[in-house]
């Protein structure tokens, strides 16, 4: 059997300016005009579970919600269309963090459109681990026109 093909709606996450180790994203799930579903799975291996906790790792609700913003930014690109605009996390409102997410779990996020008026955005996202809901919140975002390299 050959290699997999990627999977086609993963080409947003090129768009991203963010990489190994803070892209926080590992695939895009589903993409529309008023929302996005996106995965990462929590592996031991990620770099934050060395000093957050020794001997009992958890994610950093920082990244989790760092997470929903990246996935945030996949959703308005797949809005805008696949111009490489940089968006600026501006407000994180409503943030509630449910539960624990330890190695071995899927982050599933889900973020849909509240209102966008050029150049400001508002979303509604959460992530769930096994249909559980771990966190939510409201992010604003800007989008800049600076190109990203």
């Amino acid at each position: 059997m050959g290699p997999q093909k990627k999977n086609e709606l993963d080409r947003f996450l090129d768009l991203l300016p963010h990489r190994y180790p803070f892209l926080l994203v590992d695939r895009v799930l589903e993409l529309d005009h008023e929302r996005a579903l996106t995965l990462k799975n929590v592996t031991h291996n990620e770099p934050f579970f060395n000093g957050h906790f020794p001997n009992m790792p958890i994610m950093p609700g920082v990244l989790i919600v760092e997470a929903l913003a990246q996935s945030a930014a996949i959703l308005a690109l797949g809005i805008i269309g696949e111009r490489r605009s940089l968006f600026m996390l501006t407000g994180i409102d409503k943030v509630r963090l449910r539960r624990r997410v330890v190695p071995g779990d899927q982050l599933r996020m889900e973020v849909r459109l509240i209102k966008h008026h050029h150049p400001l955005w508002k979303m509604r996202a959460e992530a769930r681990v096994d249909g559980e809901l771990v966190a939510e919140a409201e992010l604003s975002a800007m989008e800049v026109e600076e190109r990203i390299p």
